[in-house]
C-alpha cells in the first residue's frame, strides 16, 4: 500500500488501486478509521456493532447485501448508506466485491 501525506498540514493519502489482499484493511491510523472491505462473492463478516458511531459504507465494485438489524439493503458498485452502528451489522458479498467503510464518533 502507498500512504503518503504532508506532516505540516495532517493531509494523508492513499491509493486504492495499490492495495495488497482481501479482507479488512485499515488505510489511515486514527479517527475517522477508514476501511477497504472486499470480500468474494458469497462471504460475510459476522455480524458484529460498532456503538457511539455513525458509518459510512460505500460500494467501490460489485454488488453487497448490507444486513442492518432486521433490514437489509442491496447495495451496488457507487450507492452509498449511512447508518448507525449501534445495531448488529453484517456485510455480504453477493458478487466479489469491495466497499470503502468510515466509522466516525457521534
Amino acid at each position: 500500500m502507498t500512504q503518503s501525506g504532508d506532516t505540516t498540514t495532517g493531509t494523508e493519502r492513499v491509493s486504492l488501486s495499490e492495495l495488497d489482499g482481501d479482507g479488512r484493511t485499515p488505510l489511515f491510523e486514527g479517527d475517522p478509521r477508514t476501511v477497504r472491505l472486499a470480500l468474494d462473492a458469497g462471504e460475510s463478516v459476522p455480524p458484529h456493532r460498532h456503538p457511539g458511531q455513525q458509518i459510512l459504507f460505500l460500494v467501490r465494485e460489485g454488488e453487497f447485501d448490507l444486513h442492518l438489524g432486521t433490514e437489509t439493503l442491496s447495495l451496488s458498485a457507487g450507492e452509498i448508506a449511512r447508518f448507525d452502528g449501534a445495531q448488529d451489522i453484517s456485510p455480504t458479498a453477493v458478487t466479489d466485491a469491495e466497499a470503502l467503510v468510515v466509522l466516525a464518533d457521534e
